[in-house]
């Protein structure tokens, strides 16, 4: 779920603006940043710890010189968080130079490490599968280059390499490069399950292209979003910004629906869908079940910030006011990609607290955007009745997550999911709810695609064990579980749910 972006600029610095776009994708990933330039001979990089304003100061940013740079910011679903050197972006210095940043996940990723391992006789010094990307792809292009005696257009070895990539490298991976003599370079996989967005900007002196995983980064710097990139696409700005564009792969728009539910901002526009009209119509859904309960309900509240839009619509939906009685203390990060379930238990206490004026003697509905491991929602339930609700009713609006996430959010295991082997009703009482509405995932699929019908399908695997890759298959998850990140779930002793 990381942040990244890039810029091509025209006669000036490109790292403010990178820098600015970063701030605006902090969302995505809380755990580390790295900023790269490239003024044309040399690279400038800079990496640090935790949100981007703390991980740079000024001196830092004011040194990477160059119209060509681009930032990351980290949320960690593969390697160690806490080491600075799997922290993006990579770099190789052959062939060319490349700097690589990458949102997703590689779902080969450990057989292919040990194909660069033993077949190339590279070195590979983190557990990222990012470093592991970086090096198929530089392995491509030196074979295209050997094969060619070195004599081929590197504009032309740049494509051929991403085309054999793709035929490589499985699961979901949005890529942005810096490749010298060449320019900027990014790709998304043939799925499109992690967003990528090419924006403009015209100038005096001609057209200055940026990438980025949402386009809100586009508005503060003064782009235009221009389109997505398309599934299996790959494009290339060159050192004089004229952008060439190719298919490099077959594809088939499968993004992943878990960004308009909780991952993206709401004044995104993700594959030509509103983050925020699709929060409206999974409210729609959700009130017709509520309503059709006949509940007794004084309240609907939501739980901020991101179920706040289905909460407004179930309010108009259903008769019943809309109240704001959770207050988000804006200094805390986002709980659900903290790592360790301890830390997010703390920080759920750190993060909401009550107006006790709004729970007092009322049935309250919360609104919440979904519930994944269930700790969050149980310890909210507790806090309104000790504000004094006499009844807490709880709606969700994503299905019950009952699969591992592969491709790059943090739902690892089945066994930290509190709808792994528990029905809804179990759920409920799990929680401590006096009731609870799930989304179904064929409203969710509507909910979304409403936004643009010409989606071929999205990701739902989370939900209903319907990956949109080939090789997720039973037995690769059930080797995913205990033999990748299961594992290291219990090495970690991290305190699991009841189930």
């Amino acid at each position: 779920m990381c942040g990244i972006i890039g810029l091509s600029k025209l006669g000036t610095d490109a790292i403010l603006d990178t820098y600015d776009g970063l701030l605006m994708l902090q969302h995505r990933g809380q755990d580390s940043a790295g900023l790269v330039s490239f003024d044309g001979k040399n690279f400038h990089e800079r990496r640090g710890f935790g949100l981007v304003r703390d991980a740079f100061d000024q001196d830092d940013v004011l040194a990477l010189r160059g119209n060509v740079a681009m930032g990351h910011c980290r949320y960690t679903t593969a390697g160690n968080a806490e080491r600075i050197e799997e922290a993006q972006p990579f770099f190789v210095n052959a062939p060319f130079g490349i700097y690589l940043i990458h949102n997703g996940n590689l779902t080969n990723a450990d057989d292919l490490r040990e194909n660069i391992k033993k077949k190339y006789y590279r070195h590979l010094s983190t557990n990222s599968d990012t470093e592991v990307l970086l090096n198929v792809f530089a392995d491509n292009i030196y074979s295209i280059m050997k094969k060619n005696s070195r004599d081929k257009d590197s504009r032309e070895i740049i494509f051929e390499a991403t085309e054999k990539l793709m035929k490589t490298i499985t699961g979901a991976y949005s890529v942005i490069t810096i490749i010298d003599q060449v320019g900027l370079f990014a790709f998304r996989d043939p799925y499109g399950i992690r967003p990528l967005l090419l924006g403009k900007k015209e100038t005096t002196k001609g057209t200055e292209w940026m990438f980025a995983s949402e386009d809100i980064a586009f508005k503060t710097l003064g782009f235009q979003v221009v389109r997505d990139v398309n599934p299996g696409e790959a494009i290339l700005i060159t050192d004089k910004n004229e952008l060439i564009s190719r298919q490099c792969a077959e594809g088939k728009l499968y993004p992943c629906i878990f960004e308009y539910v909780y991952l993206a901002r709401p004044d995104s526009m993700l594959n030509k869908i509103s983050v925020y009209k699709t929060r409206l119509r999974m409210g729609d859904y959700l009130a017709k079940q509520i309503l059709a309960k006949k509940l007794d309900i004084d309240t609907v509240m939501p739980v901020p910030d991101s179920s706040r839009p289905l909460a407004i619509r179930i309010s108009k939906e259903i008769g019943v006011k809309y109240r704001e009685g959770l207050v988000k203390n804006r200094y805390v990060g986002r709980t659900f990609i903290m790592p360790g379930q301890e830390m997010r238990k703390k920080s759920i206490r750190q993060k909401l607290n009550t107006i006790e004026l709004e729970f007092r003697n009322r049935n309250i509905l919360l609104v919440d955007d979904s519930i994944v491991r269930g700790n969050t929602m149980k310890q909210i339930i507790d806090m309104c009745r000790k504000a004094g609700a006499r009844k807490v009713y709880v709606a969700v609006g994503a299905p019950p997550v009952r699969y591992p996430d592969v491709y790059g959010v943090d739902i690892p295991t089945k066994a930290e999911l509190i709808a792994n082997n528990l029905t809804e009703e179990e759920i409920c009482k799990a929680i401590g709810a006096d009731a609870l509405f799930y989304q179904t995932v064929p409203d969710l699929i509507a909910a979304a695609k409403a936004g643009n019908p010409e989606v071929d399908g999205f990701h739902t695997g989370v939900f209903d064990g319907n990956y949109p890759t080939p090789e997720v298959t039973p037995e690769f998850l059930e080797k995913w579980e205990f033999e990748g990140r299961g594992k290291k779930v219990l090495e970690d002793k991290i305190p699991l749910p009841r189930i």
